[in-house]
């Protein structure tokens, strides 16, 4: 299209480094914007699941949860240490009790020892605390598969807006050009005294205002263009253009759909995680009524000569264990139990919450869908009706059989009726890409 940009864009896959490589239809589920079958579509999604800044930050902290889940199991093991030691000192001569001038008052002493530290998890304190930390890394996961679903959704959807609004232009352009060509036959005509200078100016002021409607339209292009390229994550620019409205797929999901897909949702899953880390640190907080046993121990030697550090006599050795229980805490456990429990409460009731928010949404998405397609045919219909109107207004005009304001009226009904069927595509298939994205995804694996 004239006046457009289009460099090509660069596509990617984004990764996370701490859980198994996944490629961008697996974040976002079997890259269900293919189904709108326009490979330059399927390459914008692409590039913003590589490059999206709020991907990466969520993919961040898919890595801090891991970390945090590997430090919490790391205490359910012993945990080793080693100490090295050498030191050299010389004693005071004119201290309480001298030394002797034959005594050599500097002394060596070398020692190594292996030391280990092991809290028994009698009471499953670390253990639930492991499985609070494992909730938390896959509720982190289920927050990056959401932010990943939501960017292909938007990416697909402001791509969407902008070729209805390239349509619009477009029309809008044939529109000045047919208007411009009427306004130099009225002035011929005009000149020629067939025509009144008042129908001149009629047919000016339509020029201009389809003149307006395409300066206003190139700003809008322009500014989807820009907003597009901040969601793939590079500077404001030129947005390569793919398949008209007209032609991209138009996937229509199945009759019936189970009620089991909106299992994939990944809000309803990150909720079911949350709840089961809250869960699991009500037993961390009621472990804290139960004593803690830990046992320590070391092995090693100590010599005054490093060529003595390793043999038998300079052997030491020392082991014990720890036994501590809360005794009178003024409710302070007893609060830290309330508390995990009225969190796991929150997260009972958020997960009820967004189940129920799921059904509300897939259920507007399927009635938006349908109402969409049968806005799309009625709009059909009428630019099909207008347009054997305008072509009747012109001829009734030419046979002297009406007036002129018949045809303004005729091509003004026609332009905007163009203009609300493009609108009215580009919603149809928003609703699609909606629908896709209130499932989880789509619905192709349930099909399946």
């Amino acid at each position: 299209m004239n006046g457009q940009r289009s460099p090509s864009p660069k596509a990617g896959v984004a990764a996370a480094p701490c859980l198994p490589a996944k490629k961008p239809e697996e974040l976002a589920n079997l890259a269900w914007w293919k189904q709108l079958e326009d490979p330059v579509l399927d390459a914008l999604v692409a590039e913003a699941l590589a490059n999206n800044r709020d991907l990466k930050i969520a993919a961040a902290r898919v890595d801090e949860a891991a970390g945090v889940l590997g430090t919490t199991r790391a205490q359910l093991f012993p945990q080793f240490g080693a100490n090295l030691g050498a030191s050299r000192a010389q004693a005071s001569n004119a201290g309480i009790t001298p030394i002797p001038v034959t005594v050599d008052r500097v002394n060596n002493q070398y020692s190594a020892a292996l030391n280990v530290g092991w809290e028994i998890d009698l009471f499953g304190r670390i253990r639930r605390a492991s499985e609070a930390s494992r909730a938390d890394l896959l509720a982190s996961e289920e927050s990056r598969r959401g932010i990943a679903l939501s960017l292909a959704a938007t990416v697909a959807n402001s791509y969407i807006s902008l070729r209805d609004l390239d349509n619009e232009l477009e029309i809008a352009r044939q529109t000045l050009k047919t208007r411009e060509e009427s306004l130099r036959i009225f002035d011929l005509r005009y000149k020629g005294g067939v025509v009144s200078e008042m129908e001149v100016a009629q047919v000016r002021s339509e020029m201009e205002t389809a003149r307006i409607a395409v300066t206003n339209l190139e700003l809008s292009v322009a500014q989807q263009e820009n907003a597009l390229s901040t969601v793939l994550g590079r500077l404001p620019g030129p947005i390569t253009r793919g398949k008209t409205l007209a032609s991209m797929g138009m996937p229509l999901p199945p009759v019936s759909l189970p009620s089991s897909i909106l299992e994939r949702r990944p809000d309803i899953r990150l909720s079911e995680q949350n709840l089961i880390s809250n869960n699991a640190r009500i037993g961390v907080a009621k472990a804290a009524y139960f004593p803690t046993v830990s046992l320590t121990g070391l092995l090693g030697s100590s010599s005054v000569a490093f060529s003595n550090l390793f043999t038998g006599p300079a052997k030491v050795w020392s082991y014990g264990a720890d036994l501590t229980m809360p005794i009178f805490t003024a409710g302070a456990i007893a609060g830290q139990v309330k508390s995990a429990e009225a969190r796991q409460v929150q997260a009972l009731e958020q997960y009820r919450k967004s189940v129920e928010t799921a059904f509300r949404e897939v259920d507007d998405a399927l009635i938006g869908g349908t109402k969409s397609r049968e806005a799309v045919d009625s709009r059909i219909r009428q630019v099909e009706a207008l347009t054997i109107y305008a072509r009747s207004a012109r001829l009734r005009y030419e046979g002297g059989y009406s007036s002129f304001l018949e045809v303004l009226d005729a091509e003004r009904s026609l332009f905007q009726a163009q203009i609300y069927e493009s609108q009215a595509r580009g919603q149809a298939l928003i609703a699609v890409t909606t629908l896709y994205k209130v499932l989880g995804g789509g619905w192709q694996a349930a099909s399946e």
